[in-house]
C-alpha cells in the first residue's frame, strides 16, 4: 500500500485478474482434454459428454458472444467426435446437439446478466473513487516541517471509504492533524465521518487552539443533526485525536477525545502519549461536564508520532491476543518512515485471525529536519 494515501489492494486485484484469466482458459482447456481423451481411450468411453459443460463454464467469464461461440464450437467438436466413431444415429445426434445448443442459449443469458452486473459494479466503483477523492483525499506527503505517511484500509474488500477518517492542514505557524473513528460501520459511519471532515476543514484555520477546534467539531455534528434529525449521524459518536505541531518549536500538542493513545518514538524509545484526563468522544459531550485538556510534549526533528484507530490496536490473533503495536513499533524504529505503513499493513494482515475485519487507519507523523515549501490550500 502506498504510504501517502489510500489505494486499492494490489494483492486482491492481482488475484482477481488471475482468476479471470484461468476462468477464460477453462472452457478451451476442457475441449482440448476431451479431444486428447477421446483419442487415447476406447470408443466405449464417452468422454465427449464433458463438452456439455463448455458453454456453462464460458458464461462465468466470457461475453455473451464469446459464450455463444464456445457453445457452438463445443457442439461442432462433439459432432465431429461422434461421427468419427460412426455413432450414433442421426436422430440421436440431432437430439444431443439440440441439448448442447439449449445449454448454450441459457449460458448466454447468464453471461448477459453477469455482464450487466459487472457494468453496474464498475459504475458504482467509479462513483466510490470520486467520493473518496472528495471526502477522504490523501494528505500531502509533507506540510512544512512535517512528513505524513498514511495507511488506510476499508473493512469491506471492495469499499473505498469507511468510518475511519483523517485530515491534515497547514495553518499560519503550525500544522494541525485530525484522525478519528466513528462508532459502527456502514453508510451511517461514512456520513458522520464526512460531517466531521467538513467541520475540521472549515474551522481548523481559524480556531484559536485545539480545545476550540474540538468544540467546533462537536458543534458541526450538532448542527447537522438539527438539520437532518432522521440522519444516522445524529445518533453516532466518534473518537478523535487532534494534534498541533507549531513551527520553529520542538513540541507537539495533543487533545484526545476518547481515542487510542498515540505512539511516540524518540530514537529507539517508544512510549504511548497518555492523557491524564481525556475528553469525551464527539457527540457525547452533553452527557457530562468535560474540559478539554491539551497534552504538550517534546517532538524534535526525527521523532515520529503514530496515530491509529482501533482497527489496528484491537486486531486479534487466533488465541484472542491483541496486536502488540508497541512491540512492533520498537522493531521498526530504524525502518525508513515511508516503509512503516507497508510494514504495519502486512503485519496486521498476517496477525489477524480472519484478516482485517475492521477499518484501519494509521498516520505516521514525522518532524522533519529541514524546511519545506508551504502547502497550497486545498
Amino acid at each position: 500500500m502506498h504510504a501517502a494515501g489510500p489505494r486499492p489492494r494490489p494483492r486482491l486485484a492481482t488475484t482477481t485478474r488471475t482468476q479471470v484469466t484461468l476462468g477464460r482458459a477453462l472452457p478451451v482447456l476442457v475441449m482440448l482434454l476431451v479431444v486428447v481423451a477421446d483419442l487415447v481411450t476406447p470408443d466405449s468411453e464417452r468422454v465427449d459428454r464433458l463438452l456439455f459443460t463448455v458453454p456453462a463454464l464460458a458464461a462465468a467469464t466470457w461475453s455473451v458472444y464469446g459464450t455463444i461461440g464456445m457453445g457452438l464450437l463445443a457442439a461442432g467438436l462433439r459432432a465431429l467426435l461422434v461421427v468419427g466413431r460412426g455413432e450414433p444415429g442421426a436422430e440421436e445426434l440431432l437430439a444431443s446437439e439440440g441439448l448442447i445448443l439449449g445449454i448454450t442459449a441459457a449460458s448466454a443469458w447468464v453471461s448477459a446478466v453477469r455482464t450487466r452486473y459487472e457494468q453496474d459494479l464498475a459504475e458504482v466503483t467509479a462513483v466510490a473513487d470520486v467520493v473518496q477523492r472528495v471526502v477522504l483525499r490523501p494528505p500531502p506527503p509533507r506540510l512544512g516541517p512535517v512528513e505524513l505517511h498514511l495507511l488506510y484500509v476499508a473493512a469491506a474488500a471492495k469499499a473505498r471509504i469507511g468510518g475511519d477518517f483523517y485530515e491534515a492542514v497547514q495553518i499560519p505557524g503550525a500544522v494541525r492533524i485530525m484522525l478519528g473513528d466513528v462508532q459502527g460501520k456502514g453508510l451511517g459511519a461514512v456520513e458522520t465521518a464526512s460531517v466531521l471532515l467538513g467541520a475540521f476543514r472549515s474551522t481548523a484555520y481559524d480556531a484559536p487552539d485545539l480545545p476550540a477546534l474540538a468544540d467546533r467539531l462537536d458543534e458541526g455534528l450538532a448542527r447537522y443533526a438539527a438539520w437532518d434529525p432522521e440522519s444516522d449521524a445524529a445518533e453516532r459518536f466518534a473518537t478523535v485525536v487532534l494534534v498541533e505541531l507549531p513551527d520553529g518549536c520542538d513540541t507537539a500538542r495533543l487533545l484526545n477525545c476518547g481515542h487510542p493513545a498515540p505512539l511516540l518514538q524518540h530514537g529507539t524509545e517508544v512510549t504511548f502519549v497518555e492523557v491524564a484526563d481525556p475528553s469525551l468522544p464527539l457527540n457525547l459531550a452533553g452527557l457530562a461536564d468535560s474540559r478539554h485538556r491539551v497534552e504538550e510534549f517534546p517532538f524534535s526533528p526525527g521523532d515520529r508520532l503514530l496515530l491509529y484507530t482501533d482497527g489496528v490496536s484491537e486486531t486479534r490473533d487466533r488465541a484472542g491476543v491483541f496486536y502488540p503495536l508497541e512491540e512492533r513499533a520498537r522493531q521498526w524504529a530504524d525502518a525508513p518512515s515511508a516503509q512503516v505503513p507497508d510494514l504495519l499493513h502486512q503485519d496486521l494482515a498476517a496477525y489477524g485471525a480472519g484478516g482485517l475485519d475492521d477499518d484501519v487507519a494509521a498516520l505516521l507523523v514525522v518532524r522533519a529536519g529541514g524546511p519545506a515549501a508551504p502547502e497550497t490550500p486545498r
